[in-house]
Order: C-alpha cells, then sequence, then structure tokens
C-alpha cells in the first residue's frame, strides 16, 4: 500500500494552532461552569475531554521517545479516572489554573509529541492498540484527536470549529484506508470517528483507525 503526502509535526503543529485558537477565544466568553457541559455526544465534559487531548499526545510522545519503545504494549505509566466515566489520564491540569490553564497543558503536551516527530528516526517503530506505528503515523493519530476532540468541546460550548480540508484529508488517507475519498472531507472524518453522518452512509457506532506503517518503497518499511 502506498499514500499521499507525508504527516509531519508542521502538519500536527498547525492542527493544535488552529484548535488553541478556537479554545482560547471560547474560554474568552465563557465560565468555569460551562467546561462541565458535556463535550457532544461524549460522557465526559468539555475540561475532561482536553485533558483527555492532552494526555494523548502526551502519552503518544512518551511511545514514540523511547530509543527501544515496546512493540507489544504501552510505555508503563500509571492510568487513573478521577472519576467512574471519567477518562483514564496520566496528565491533569491544575483546577485553580482555570481554563487557560487547562489549554497550557495542552499546548505543552502537544509540543512534546511535535518535537518527537521531529527527531526520531524514520525507521523507529512503537506500540499501539491500533496497529504499530511511526512518527509519521503518530503524528497523524495526534491529529485526529486534536481535531475530532476540539470538535467535541466546540459543541459542548456552542462554538463554530471547522479544520482544513486538506489537513482531514490527509489523515484519512494516513489512518483510514477504507473511508470513501469523494466525500467532504471534514464529514467524512467526522463520520469515520462515529461523529457524523454521511449521504447513503449508515452512522458508525464503532470504529478505530490503522496505524500500521504503509509501505513506500523503502526498505525498512517492506511488508514481512
Amino acid at each position: 500500500m502506498t499514500t499521499g503526502p507525508r504527516i509531519t509535526a508542521d502538519d500536527l503543529q498547525h492542527a493544535l494552532r488552529l484548535s488553541l485558537a478556537t479554545l482560547r477565544a471560547a474560554a474568552a466568553g465563557t465560565t468555569p461552569a460551562d467546561w462541565e457541559r458535556p463535550a457532544g455526544t461524549l460522557t465526559w465534559s468539555c475540561w475532561e475531554t482536553v485533558e483527555h487531548l492532552a494526555d494523548d499526545l502526551f502519552a503518544y510522545a512518551a511511545q514514540t521517545g523511547l530509543e527501544a519503545p515496546p512493540l507489544d504494549k504501552e510505555v508503563p505509566f500509571l492510568w487513573e479516572r478521577r472519576r467512574a466515566d471519567g477518562p483514564a489520564n496520566v496528565t491533569y491540569a491544575d483546577p485553580a489554573a482555570g481554563t487557560f490553564g487547562l489549554l497550557q497543558v495542552l499546548e505543552a503536551c502537544g509540543a512534546m509529541l511535535a518535537a518527537l516527530v521531529r527527531t526520531v528516526p524514520a525507521d523507529r517503530r512503537s506500540y499501539h492498540c491500533f496497529g504499530v506505528s511511526d512518527a509519521e503515523g503518530f503524528a497523524a493519530m495526534g491529529i485526529v484527536e486534536t481535531l475530532v476532540h476540539t470538535h467535541d468541546v466546540a459543541t459542548g460550548l456552542g462554538v463554530a470549529w471547522t479544520p482544513p480540508a486538506g489537513l482531514c484529508d490527509r489523515v484519512l488517507t494516513r489512518l483510514f484506508p477504507d473511508a470513501p475519498t469523494d466525500t467532504d472531507r471534514w464529514r467524512t472524518l467526522l463520520w469515520a470517528t462515529g461523529r457524523g453522518e454521511l449521504p447513503g452512509r449508515e452512522r458508525l457506532t464503532s470504529w478505530r483507525w490503522f496505524a500500521e506503517v504503509p509501505y513506500r518503497g523503502e526498505e525498512f518499511d517492506r511488508p514481512v
């Protein structure tokens, strides 16, 4: 299998900057109580969803940061839930810092992943439950997490959020090989992650992406 243009740390940073701009503008016009609303269709609050997103980015950085990453399990941090229906995280934001502090945590975790995507060897492979992947794959996963969880939070807060079609297309190509290619790219990404509908297609009640490294012609990417 071959793919389109490579996904880079710049793509990840672009997604994060767009997300942070939207969330910071929302924070300026909302109260702390607003961030306790459910995030879209999730059972998590808007605050919890941003914490989860930050934790995802942190975890992806951790997986790629080892010189000899495990290929069969995650780095053994202790994930804990603050409440029964909340996300299980390693990282949490200090509530006393407010929503702007929460968004600093998100920015910091995203910067960690972007830095590692820039610097780790191209042939490094790391575990993810949806397939052993490379730095590009973790960048793509980080972008999907950023785009769709920003959607969840924006929905909960009642603010607009539509990311660039090109960015959506690149992660669809990399992670969702079975997704339709002739439909609106953002609506397709929402559909592929169980968050929306497409004409002629049923809404997904379960979904996954495919993180495995595609064959691009380099020797280390040949399937075995």
